[in-house]
């Protein structure tokens, strides 16, 4: 450490003294006011910058024991938010099951089904890989092997396998699906075969049918199916072959959302007819 020189102790003798001077001079009163005024012109420029350089320095120190009570406040809104998101993720998601289910209950009441709703709560293959979904309704909710599933736009699959308070579906697209379905508004049948999240593929049986672009298909024909007849499969949208020639394969675009199921309904009972073509939407339907 660098010893102070002959000028900075003459400076610091000298400040000294002049605090000293200043103490006696307040104590004297009034009198002596110009003396003080005139000392602390001197003295006052220096402990400004004093002051300046050590009050955020005083601030800081000042603000560490703010920290902690700081933090748990950011932690406390922090979780405050994250719940406002929950809550909103919820409410969204009840609104769409309550849209979805009006949807059901609209699909089953044209078709006299009797559909116990239900809800997906996995997604993933089987022991023999097929696709599926699991739901939370079995056998104690009425549920029984090979019946048809179906949500608010229409076929979903069927029940696999049944357990207590679970089933497993397969649904149409699965690979290894062949649904038997007819062309609406008339009598050509044929088989749509699953290709996962693909487009599903219509083969008429009929080498001879005519299939367009925009023709719908219904699973049928009633009491011929493994599903229950009547329930909107999908639209063709593209046609194989020569416009106008017999089709060889169809691409069908399927109605249900097979990447975002969510609420389903299981069929309990099968209509006591045929419903036809009228649980196409409205603005599908063919005439019949």
């Amino acid at each position: 450490m660098l010893r102070p020189t002959r000028g900075q102790r003459r400076a610091v003798l000298a400040l000294v003294l002049l605090s000293v001077i200043l103490v006696t001079l307040d104590s004297r009163g009034d009198a002596f006011s110009g003396v003080r005024s005139a000392a602390h012109s001197v003295t006052d420029p220096a402990q400004e910058g004093v002051t300046a350089l050590t009050a955020p320095v005083g601030r800081f120190f000042g603000g560490l024991g703010d920290l902690g009570s700081s933090r748990t406040r950011i932690e406390t809104l922090e979780r405050e938010n994250a719940e406002l998101r929950r809550r909103l993720r919820e409410g969204e998601l009840t609104g769409a099951r309550s849209a979805e289910l009006e949807k059901l209950k609209l699909l089953s009441g044209r078709g006299g089904f009797t559909v116990l709703p239900a809800t997906v709560t996995g997604l993933g293959p089987s022991i023999g890989f097929e696709w599926t979904v699991t739901i939370d309704a079995g056998r104690r909710d009425g549920v029984l092997g090979d019946a048809t599933v179906v949500d608010g736009n229409g076929l979903v699959g069927r029940v696999k396998t049944v357990g207590e308070s679970s089933s497993v579906i397969v649904l149409a697209v699965d690979p290894a699906s062949a649904v038997g379905v007819r062309l609406a508004g008339g009598n050509q049948l044929g088989v749509a075969a699953g290709n996962g999240l693909g487009p599903l593929t219509f083969t008429p049986l009929d080498p001879n049918t005519r299939v367009r672009v925009g023709d719908r298909l219904v699973t049928g024909p009633y009491g011929g199916s493994t599903y229950v007849a009547g329930l909107p499969l999908g639209e063709v949208t593209a046609v194989s072959g020569d416009p106008g020639a017999p089709a060889r394969e169809a691409t069908v675009r399927p109605y249900v959302s097979f990447g975002s199921l969510d609420l389903v309904g299981v069929l309990l009972a099968a209509p006591r007819v045929d419903p036809r073509d009228r649980l196409l939407p409205a603005a599908q339907r063919a005439a019949s």
